[in-house]
């Protein structure tokens, strides 16, 4: 079936400085913005304190404001506050972040709720290659479950990386997802099911590894979070990603805006 031909959205471009929004600004409009029922539902899902609560629709409202300011989303960043964080990772420039800036985000203490987003990041710049393998071989658990992220989110966005590379996690997955801690189980399974929605040859790789794979348990904690059947979840896809003319899943993903600045 062939590809349907859908130009991806483009970046937001950066502000002239003088329309910029100051940090002290910005940090003001996120503590007004917070609410206590979302910082609870933060908290379940992992986020540590400081954090106001903002929802992710006012984050979205204040990126599509603000646009892309690197420097402004470095600043947000360094705070520490879990908010400030999130609208970071929408505003920052992927092509100037740096591989140390990218470790120092995917290694910072409360940053469990955006490894998916730096992954998204770490795919829109240079170095996505690099830090997959680099952050997959780590002793640091986060960081291999930003790898694992990162593999995932590769193996829908880049269309450079060849499809042996994607085989290769796949076997890692196989052979060592039992005796991996819970996170990283979680974050293994999310990336058996990506590189099943890589194109029909992976597909029928994916697919047969999760079936052999069999149930991931994985703790949630106190939230109504589900593991996801990743073979069921691969077919479930595809069906939807070729109801709507794409050829893949992959291909569905690469027509639309990225996930951190969409989400």
């Amino acid at each position: 079936m062939p590809a349907k031909l859908k130009t991806a959205p483009t970046a937001k471009l950066a502000k002239p400085a003088a329309t910029r929004m100051s940090l002290a600004h910005v940090m003001s409009a996120l503590e007004k913005a917070g609410s206590a029922q979302t910082r609870k539902t933060y908290l379940r899902h992992g986020a540590e304190e400081p954090m106001f609560g903002v929802s992710f629709a006012t984050l979205k409202t204040l990126y599509k404001r603000i646009g892309v300011d690197h420097e402004l989303a470095l600043a947000l960043w360094d705070t520490g506050n879990f908010d400030a964080r999130n609208l970071a990772v929408k505003l920052v420039d992927p092509a100037r972040m740096s591989s140390a800036d990218l470790d120092r985000w995917a290694t910072a203490p409360g940053a469990r709720m955006c490894h998916g987003y730096i992954a998204a990041i770490a795919v829109e710049g240079p170095h996505a290659r690099a830090k997959a393998d680099a952050w997959l071989a780590s002793k640091d658990e986060w960081l291999r479950c930003s790898g694992w992220l990162l593999a995932g989110t590769m193996s829908m966005r880049d269309e450079a990386t060849p499809d042996s590379w994607f085989s290769g996690r796949l076997a890692e997955i196989e052979k060592s997802i039992r005796s991996a801690p819970n996170e990283e189980r979680g974050a293994m399974n999310q990336a058996v099911i990506a590189i099943g929605c890589r194109n029909a040859s992976l597909r029928k790789v994916a697919t047969a590894a999760a079936k052999r794979i069999g149930k991931v348990e994985v703790d949630h904690g106190d939230t109504s979070c589900k593991t996801p059947d990743a073979a069921q979840y691969i077919d479930k896809t595809w069906a939807h990603s070729l109801s709507k003319k794409f050829e893949s899943p992959a291909a569905h993903e690469r027509s639309r805006e990225s996930m951190r600045t969409r989400c």
